[in-house]
């Protein structure tokens, strides 16, 4: 169960040199659609909001006023996936955006590929997988490879990888600290 007291991460908004290309990116490589756009009269800069969630508004957001030349301003934006396959479409529509190589690994507890927006922000893409190993963790995978070799090969690494557990193991982890620092609060 998600702890709703704390916060919880719900968009992410990187500034931008030229927005076109940027949003042409994000709806070319990621799907994502723009929800709303505009000049913000307060801010004096151009925003487009993403989303691929009807739910949501805005999961991304585009802003305008980064200065030509400028390094990528943002650590990573990720991006979780629902499988395997939904990955390599990914992937594939990086590289055919003219994206170098990305960098596919496997943390263990997640299958990711990294690679840079037209700006040199880092995105990664990734879907999730049953087993937790401590991180930080990642070792080089080849997504041309079959979903049953990608799996077994990864689930030997986790469980020969000292600390590991299964998902539902490390949740429920997780879950009894964020239950003991909620108890700490309540009774300062």
């Amino acid at each position: 169960m998600p702890n709703t007291a704390a916060p919880q991460l719900t968009h992410m908004a990187v500034f931008a040199t030229d927005l076109p290309p940027m949003e042409r990116f994000y709806a070319d490589v990621l799907g994502l659609v723009v929800s709303d756009q505009g000049r913000s009269p307060n801010l004096g800069v151009d925003l487009v909001f993403m989303t691929a969630d009807p739910d949501k508004h805005h999961q991304f957001v585009l802003v305008s006023g980064r200065a030509p030349g400028a390094a990528g301003n943002v650590q990573q934006v990720s991006f979780l996936v629902d499988s395997l396959a939904t990955l390599r479409q990914v992937h594939g529509r990086a590289l055919a955006a003219g994206v170098p190589a990305p960098r596919c690994v496997t943390h263990g507890n997640a299958f990711s590929a990294y690679f840079p927006d037209p700006e040199g922000n880092t995105i990664e893409v990734y879907c999730d997988t049953p087993w937790y190993v401590p991180q930080p963790f990642g070792v080089p995978i080849d997504l041309s490879r079959p979903d049953a070799a990608l799996e077994a090969e990864n689930e030997a690494l986790c469980r020969a990888t000292p600390g590991f557990l299964t998902r539902a193991e490390w949740q429920a982890g997780v879950a009894a600290r964020i239950r003991a620092r909620m108890a700490e609060r309540l009774a300062a």
